[in-house]
């Protein structure tokens, strides 16, 4: 009989063996689920035609939070490969590929007090068929410990690799088109956004003209601070557009100055500017305030304050013009980006709020916040900052808005230069609007005849989140399969307390080392009685 049971016993096993082997079972039982891939993520990677191979160049002698870093990529890889054809591949930092790339230099002391450098490149090199992309591991904001930036990284790892995957396999590539034509910033003052939107899209510029459908073929449109009034042609062109499900991204300012008088003269008027755009957007949902805004947190700007002009003496004054705005946390867009740096900035207002329309503050002012109407003027001598005057806080500067928009001509006749004109639609299908109220925020500047990242402050020598920001708007506007919502992971940060762990070393350390041993006895003691009562349960007393 005992026999027959244990050859019923492994027929079984081998039986539950065979199915297993081609059937993999895994459960996610961390609280943040931190190794669960999204149901976007499997379907991008499960539509895939042809292997991926990812390329880790995260290698070499590494610290125990940048080995934290590569074992999450090595198990997200891994987890990738359960919905499609993924294949890691351990990269060479000789590889010609890395050369165009900075790597990372760590510094760390020793515990016999010596500094160690090490040098890393945290990339990885995404390959589909023909195409190839490189995107960087590391997320390195300024201001936060070198845990918390290491953290943010591996919650951004499923969207990076999202965001790639997505763009080298795109059957065909979308475009997106800068317009000109109202005094817009030129091609060389946005050309390091350009450049970040040329990995995903083909980046086109020009005019409206008079066609209807001129941007039909366009998957989203910007306008980059204008500083001419947009015609009833321009405005009916954009509103259908939008109809349609047109994506557009605004960037406009409230006021007009003269940034050459300013920097001549020392001062300059500032009066509304009237872009007749006030109200299209008014039906749309929002309004731009012809007004400045201005904030304690803000960048210097350097003032002679020598008496003798024979020997100048430069000194950072704060600029409360060129406010530091804060980036929301609970936006897909902003979420995990830095301040974006602006000069001369206006408030927007929601307007209609029972539009059915999704409204979301994407930047603001900081708690020590001002409002200055129009008309008035800026005065380069008059810099005094009294905390008093700063009452306001928080002032909304840009905004996201998603749903369906009622359409400016719905009850209005278009315009008589419109050609191509077959009907006018009423409502929007669909769609999502960007509006920021300052047009400078994607200007970049020039040095040396090279073009300087945008968001960077040549005196503080600070990159902001300017380009981070302006890049995750127009993918934000522009994705139809939810990938944008991946930058809203987070995983928790748990750090020891490096100074009550090293307080009480002795006690961890002695814990430690005794715990499993007492443990291990407990359990041995319990067998040993159990067993004794079994024993002399069925044999009688021992």
């Amino acid at each position: 009989m005992k026999i027959r049971t244990l050859i019923g016993i492994i027929i079984g096993l081998v039986l539950v063996n065979i199915p297993v082997q081609w059937v993999v079972v895994r459960w996610d039982l961390t609280y943040d689920k931190r190794y669960t891939l999204s149901e976007p993520m499997k379907e991008l990677v499960g539509s895939l035609s042809s292997p991926l191979e990812i390329t880790l160049y995260l290698d070499g002698e590494l610290n125990s939070g940048f080995h934290r870093l590569q074992q999450a990529v090595e198990d997200f890889v891994t987890e990738l490969d359960m919905y499609g054809d993924v294949q890691l591949v351990a990269g060479d930092t000789e590889d010609k590929a890395l050369q165009a790339y900075t790597p990372t230099v760590i510094h760390e002391r020793s515990k016999d007090g010596r500094t160690i450098q090490t040098t890393i490149y945290p990339y990885a090199r995404l390959k589909y068929g023909e195409r190839s992309m490189m995107i960087n591991l590391l997320k390195n904001q300024r201001g936060k410990s070198g845990e918390e930036n290491l953290n943010q990284s591996i919650e951004g790892l499923e969207y990076a690799f999202a965001e790639a995957i997505h763009a080298i396999s795109k059957q065909e590539i979308e475009r997106i088109a800068f317009l000109e034509g109202h005094g817009e910033l030129s091609e060389q003052e946005v050309y390091d956004w350009s450049q970040s939107l040329s990995r995903y899209f083909q980046v086109d510029r020009g005019i409206l003209g008079t066609e209807k459908g001129v941007l039909d073929g366009y998957k989203a449109v910007v306008i980059a601070n204008p500083q001419q009034p947009f015609s009833e042609t321009d405005k009916f062109i954009l509103d259908q557009y939008l109809m349609q499900g047109g994506r557009i991204m605004w960037l406009l300012n409230g006021v007009q100055f003269s940034s050459d008088m300013l920097s001549h003269q020392g001062t300059t008027p500032i009066i509304a500017l009237d872009l007749n755009l006030t109200d299209i957007l008014f039906r749309y949902g929002v309004r731009i305030n012809p007004m400045l805004v201005q904030d304690m947190q803000c960048l210097p700007i350097p003032v002679d304050v020598s008496q003798d002009p024979n020997q100048p003496n430069f000194q950072p004054i704060p600029w409360t013009y060129a406010p530091l705005l804060l980036t929301s946390q609970n936006s897909s867009i902003t979420r995990n980006v830095m301040q974006v740096s602006s000069t001369f900035a206006s408030s927007i207002d929601f307007v209609g709020e029972e539009d059915g329309l999704y409204k979301e503050i994407l930047l603001a002012t900081s708690s020590a916040s001002r409002i200055t109407g129009t008309p008035a003027e800026v005065d380069l001598t008059d810099l005094t900052i009294l905390p008093e005057m700063f009452q306001y806080a928080y002032i909304p500067v840009g905004a996201s808005i998603e749903g369906s928009f009622p359409s400016f001509y719905a009850h209005r006749m278009p315009p008589a230069e419109i050609t191509n004109l077959d009907s006018t639609l009423k409502q929007s299908v669909a769609t999502k609007q960007v509006v920021v109220a300052c047009g400078s925020l994607a200007r970049n500047e020039w040095q040396n005849g090279a073009p300087l990242p945008v968001g960077y402050d040549r005196y503080t020598r600070t990159q902001f989140g300017n380009q981070d920001f302006l890049t995750n708007a127009i993918l934000y506007l522009t994705d139809d399969q939810g990938l944008i919502h991946l930058r809203q992971k987070s995983i928790v940060l748990r750090l020891l307390n490096d100074k009550e762990a090293y307080a009480h070393r002795t006690w961890i350390q002695t814990i430690s080392l005794a715990a499993p041993i007492l443990i291990l006895c407990i359990i041995g003691l319990l067998v040993w009685c159990i067993r004794r009562y079994q024993y002399s349960k069925w044999n009688g007393p021992i």
